[in-house]
């Protein structure tokens, strides 16, 4: 039997290949196979750091009775989905049809077109608490594909064309009969502050966070929350940093090393999943750096900084780039147990071998470490996190920029997946990068971001409907493709943001900085498909409302430019004072440069930054509404806040600010 996960890029498909299921990887190969023997696919799907995909592993997939049977009557095919985060969400959509409360490990029986008609989650080995065994389940399935196959294939056939019409719809509008004008349309501030409301409604009083158990930080709508400004940002504001002072205290969080777990079990966040994703520290690390802006909250800083520890001390590999997630299980004293690392002290976690990385990095989710670790650099004065910053866009340059323009999703100590860049890879990097330039000032990362974005912006979003705002330019996976599998853009956004979220915000943010229209245009086209979605559910789309918020906000930019040579220490004294400001600034741009960096800027078509000099010698800043700027300044007294945040400042400090910071060990 052939080992062919062996050499396999994800440390997930390398974790099974010595089980005695004759496993393949995803592609055409498998499903192939199984025409050519006329047997259904079992596509299980999962990710390195879960546990219950490690039982099955070791109770099922290891089982030399069970994998006969499965070699004898399938073909098997093994999934990473953080490898193939659109082959996940086919399948995850098409088991919906077939169960309720899914997860992982998701395990999918397909046709040998790939169309489901059969699924299910944890199968354990012998039959407990209403999971079947998961020989049963192989048996009935088995007895059905061969006893009742026109009854099979022809609800396979329904289901798989019922997903293509939703995904036809969704993508078009036509579901709702919009017109051009409404598709580009978007909730207006009440709308926004309904879903406010209804948020502030979901709050667990008692112990924070959203609804019961198990809970999730959910930062996509503390994000939204974080950033809402109007009549009623005062209550939204303040569920926001209520929420991440309660879980920068809770157990969710290690306060030895700094990183947040994925979720808890229980009400009061006791009992936490034990794994520790990057997307979710990289997000609440740009949470907890913005509640510090505007709070100036010691609790704030304290947790900021214990996250940006264990994402640089922890996460990021040799070569500069992120590993995607730390497991959570690990050995201690010679026992495999999940969380038990986390249970002891400092000095005893030394004698220990710390949980494993799943080194597998994510161009994606790498964007989102890079984006947190800049600005937290820019706004804590830590030049350490801004080159952790670089270090990692450097890795992805090297390694997942390809010589035509495209991108790798994946690698593992440089060796790269065939794995399709997903949309999210395009839009999450091309906003890290973005950041990274307005911190450092090179022009050469606003570029690259640029470039990115573009491969992926619609040229025809001003008069076609039926093309999305953003797509990845290479298009959608292969076989997907070829099993009619694939929505031409999917909005559902989880634990972080979806593709077209994350593409519409770097799309936002390119059109502040170089004032080209059609990037607004492609923002607000490529979220008017959740216009009315998002606002009904705002715990399930933060990112889009946030993003809805800032289209319907004025624009807001802050530059600080420096002059080249710097001058006597009166005129550097200025510069510390300027830049301490900026720092907290609440703009929704904040950047800082030399003399020749704004002009390299201005040269690459970033009109934000023309005529920005530094005339007298000294540090000047340039305050900006809607690209149209006030006198600049050098005297740190004359540079005013935005009026529309500060007048709830005072307000949210105290509110934030009535009891200690986080206990630490």
């Amino acid at each position: 039997m052939p080992n062919r996960l062996a050499d396999a890029i994800s440390p997930y498909l390398r974790s099974h290949a010595d089980n005695p299921v004759d496993w393949f990887g995803w592609g055409e190969e498998a499903f192939a196979a199984a025409r050519e023997r006329d047997v259904p696919v079992l596509v299980s799907i999962g990710y390195s750091t879960c546990h219950w995909c490690h039982v099955m592993a070791r109770e099922s997939f290891s089982d030399p009775a069970i994998a006969e049977y499965l070699n004898a009557h399938f073909v098997s095919i093994k999934v990473d989905r953080e490898e193939h985060p659109d082959v996940d969400a086919s399948y995850l959509a098409a088991a919906s049809a077939f169960v309720e409360g899914l997860g992982w490990p998701l395990n999918v029986f397909v046709t040998p077109d790939g169309q489901a008609f059969h699924a299910g989650t944890y199968f354990p080995p012998v039959a407990m608490a209403g999971h079947p065994s998961f020989r049963d389940v192989l048996t009935a399935v088995t007895t059905a594909w061969q006893t009742r196959r026109a009854e099979v294939t022809a609800g396979a056939a329904r289901v798989a064309e019922l997903l293509a019409e939703s995904g036809r719809e969704l993508a078009t509008g036509v579901a709702a009969g919009v017109t051009d004008s409404e598709l580009t349309a978007r909730p207006d501030t009440d709308v926004l502050d309904r879903a406010v409301a209804e948020l502030v409604g979901y709050e667990d009083a008692r112990f924070g966070g959203f609804g019961g158990a198990p809970k999730f930080p959910v930062a996509p709508a503390l994000s939204f929350l974080l950033g809402h400004d109007t009549a009623l940002s005062g209550d939204g504001q303040s569920l926001a940093l209520r929420t991440l002072k309660r879980i920068g205290a809770s157990p969710l969080r290690d306060p030895i090393e700094g990183g947040f777990f994925r979720y808890a079990v229980n009400r009061d966040w006791s009992d936490p999943h034990y794994e520790r994703m990057l997307y979710d520290n990289a997000q609440l690390l740009s949470l907890y750096t913005r509640a510090w802006m505007l709070t100036g909250a010691p609790w704030a800083c304290h947790v900021a900084e214990g996250i940006a520890h264990f994402l640089c001390d922890v996460m990021q590999l040799p070569g500069g780039g992120f590993a995607s997630a730390q497991d959570s299980e690990s050995t201690v004293d010679g026992h495999r147990v999940e969380g038990g690392y986390y249970a002891l002290e400092q000095s005893d976690r030394s004698k220990q071998t710390p949980p494993a990385l799943d080194t597998k990095v994510l161009t994606g989710w790498n964007g989102l470490a890079i984006q947190a670790l800049a600005r937290a650099g820019f706004a804590f004065d830590r030049p350490d996190l801004i080159d952790a910053a670089r270090r990692a866009a450097d890795y992805l340059h090297e390694h997942h920029e390809r010589a035509d323009g495209s991108l790798v999703r994946a690698s593992v100590t440089g060796r790269t997946s065939q794995a399709k860049a997903t949309l999210e890879d395009y839009g999450m990097y091309s906003r890290g990068l973005l950041e990274l330039a307005l911190v450092t000032g090179d022009v050469t990362y606003a570029t690259r971001a640029r470039h990115l974005l573009d491969s992926t912006v619609s040229a025809a979003t001003d008069t076609d409907t039926e093309t999305p705002a953003f797509c990845p330019p290479n298009g959608a996976d292969p076989v997907l493709s070829r099993q009619g599998l694939v929505s031409a853009v999917d909005p559902s956004e989880g634990a972080y943001p979806s593709g077209l979220s994350a593409s519409a915000d770097a799309a936002l943010l390119l059109y502040r900085l170089t004032g080209d229209d059609r990037y607004r245009r492609a923002a607000q086209t490529g979220l008017g498909l959740v216009a009315d979605l998002a606002p009904a559910r705002p715990l399930a789309y933060g990112a889009a409302l946030r993003l809805f918020d800032e289209l319907n906000a004025p624009i807001e930019q802050l530059v600080i430019v420096s002059p080249d040579q710097p001058g006597d220490a009166e005129v550097h004294g200025t510069a510390v004072t300027l830049h301490d400001l900026a720092r907290r600034h609440p703009a929704g741009v904040v950047a800082s440069v030399s003399e020749s960096q704004a002009r390299a800027f201005t040269a690459g078509g970033f009109d934000l930054f023309a005529a920005r000099t530094a005339p007298s010698g000294q540090p000047t800043a340039y305050l900006c509404r809607d690209f149209v700027c006030q006198l600049p300044v050098t005297d740190p007294v004359q540079l005013p806040p935005i009026v529309a945040t500060a007048r709830l400042r005072a307000e949210i400090a105290a509110e934030a600010q009535q009891s200690d910071r986080p206990h630490t060990h």
